[in-house]
C-alpha cells in the first residue's frame, strides 16, 4: 500500500546524529553502518559528525564536561541548519540537556531512550559495557531518572574501546566476553533485558540477540527510532522543563581548533 505524499512516511526529514568526541572522516561511515536499510524511509536524511574538539575517550568526569560542551557546539545551529532532530549517539547522553535548552526540535539520547524503554520491556535490566571508565556514564543518567531500583547489574569485559575501528579485527574475542557477560547478568543478577553499553558495540547486537534469552537493546538504534516516533506525532522536549537562555553566544567556540 503506498503512501500518500503529505504522510509521515514520505515526509523530509533530516537527522543530525552527533558523537561526543572528534572523529576521522573514514570512522563515520562505521557509525552509519548500525542503521540498517529497512529502518530508512523515502526523504529521510541521517547524518553523522563527530564534534570538533574536546573529550578523546570518556573515561572521567572532565572528559565528560568537554564532551558536553563540544556536542552542544556541534548541535546548536541545528535548526538553522534545517534539521528536524537530533541525536546523540552515544550512551554519555552528552549535550543533551543544553541542547534541548538550546532547541526546539527534538533532542534524544542513546542511554536515556534505551533505559527508558529497558523499563517498558520488563521489570529490571542490565548493561553490558566494554570498559570500566565508562560506569560513570550510565550512573549519571540512571541517577537523574531516579532509575537504580529497576537495575540488576553493570557488567564490564575489560577491553579498553576504539572509538574510530569499534569491535574491527577483534570481533570474536570480544562478542565471546560479551556472551559470558550477558549470561551472568541473566543468571546471577536477575537481569530481564541487556543494554549495550555503547553505541560503539553495535557490531555484537546480532551475535548477542542471536544467543541471549532476553531482549538485547542497541541503544543508538532506539535513541534513532525514538527520534523518528516523536517528528511523526509532533513532539518535541518542554521548554517549561529545558528553558531557554537569555543570550547565546554562537561564536564562543570559533577559536577552537578543530581535530580532524
Amino acid at each position: 500500500m503506498s503512501s500518500p505524499a503529505n504522510s509521515p512516511a514520505a515526509a523530509k526529514r533530516r537527522i543530525k546524529m552527533l558523537l561526543p568526541v572528534p572523529m576521522p572522516p573514514e570512522a563515520l561511515p562505521r557509525f552509519a553502518a548500525q542503521i540498517p536499510g529497512h529502518l530508512m524511509r523515502p526523504g529521510l536524511e541521517v547524518e553523522f559528525f563527530g564534534t570538533k574538539s574536546g573529550a578523546y575517550i570518556l573515561d572521567s568526569l572532565y572528559e565528560s564536561a568537554l564532551a558536553d560542551a563540544f556536542v552542544v557546539e556541534a548541535g546548536m545551529r541545528a535548526e538553522q541548519e534545517g534539521y528536524d532532530a537530533i541525536c546523540v549517539n552515544s550512551m554519555s547522553d552528552s549535550g543533551v540537556a543544553p541542547l534541548r535548552s538550546l532547541l526546539k526540535i527534538p533532542v534524544l539520547g542513546s542511554a536515556h531512550s534505551s533505559f527508558l524503554a529497558a523499563c517498558m520491556l520488563a521489570k529490571k535490566f542490565s548493561v553490558i559495557t566494554m570498559w570500566e571508565p565508562w560506569k560513570l556514564l550510565y550512573d549519571k543518567v540512571i541517577t537523574a531518572e531516579g532509575l537504580h531500583h529497576r537495575v540488576a547489574s553493570i557488567r564490564s569485559i575489560d577491553v579498553r574501546p576504539d572509538t574510530a575501528a569499534l569491535l574491527e579485527g577483534k570481533e570474536q574475542v570480544v562478542f565471546d566476553k560479551l556472551e559470558a557477560a550477558g549470561r551472568a547478568a541473566i543468571e546471577e543478577d536477575g537481569a530481564e533485558v541487556l543494554i549495550l553499553g555503547s553505541t560503539t558495540m553495535h557490531q555484537s547486537h546480532a551475535h548477542l540477540v542471536e544467543r541471549m534469552p532476553v531482549p538485547v537493546i542497541n541503544p543508538g538504534l532506539v535513541a534513532f527510532e525514538l527520534c523518528l516516533m516523536f517528528l511523526d506525532l509532533g513532539l518535541t522536549h518542554s521548554k517549561k522543563a529545558f528553558p531557554p537562555p537569555e543570550r547565546v553566544d554562537e561564536r564562543i567556540f570559533e577559536k577552537v581548533p578543530k581535530r580532524f
